[in-house]
């Protein structure tokens, strides 16, 4: 079945980085855009950067535009999120999945705090 672990969360400093994974099994990664949504405490889902199969198109929300980048890497069937500038905005459980599918796994933490 479809599986997707996400890691690479933690608490970080405002204006520091963090790198997300998200190592996909179970379902033929390359054929898939893939997303990466977050749920601040007390908040919805927000979609915030999407990527097309072959990682040649990318879409980014205006809340993360310019600070992340997202990517992949089809031979390992990975996603990943490189997260710069850090604000405590940011703070929230984040999850990948595919583009227009809710998430149903268990995200990674990233707490953005001095």
């Amino acid at each position: 079945q479809v599986q997707l672990v996400e890691s690479g969360g933690g608490l970080v400093q405002p204006g520091g980085s963090l790198r997300l994974s998200c190592a996909a099994s179970g379902f033929t990664f390359s054929s898939y855009y893939m997303t990466w949504v977050r749920q601040a405490p007390g908040k919805g889902l927000e979609r915030i950067s999407h990527i097309s199969s072959a990682g040649d198109a990318t879409f980014y929300a205006d809340s993360v535009k310019g600070r992340f980048t997202i990517s992949r890497d089809n031979s390992k069937n990975t996603l990943y999120l490189q997260m710069n500038s850090l604000k405590p905005d940011d703070t929230a459980v984040y999850y990948c999945t595919k583009l227009g599918v809710d998430p149903t796994s268990q995200g990674t933490q990233v707490t953005v705090s001095s």
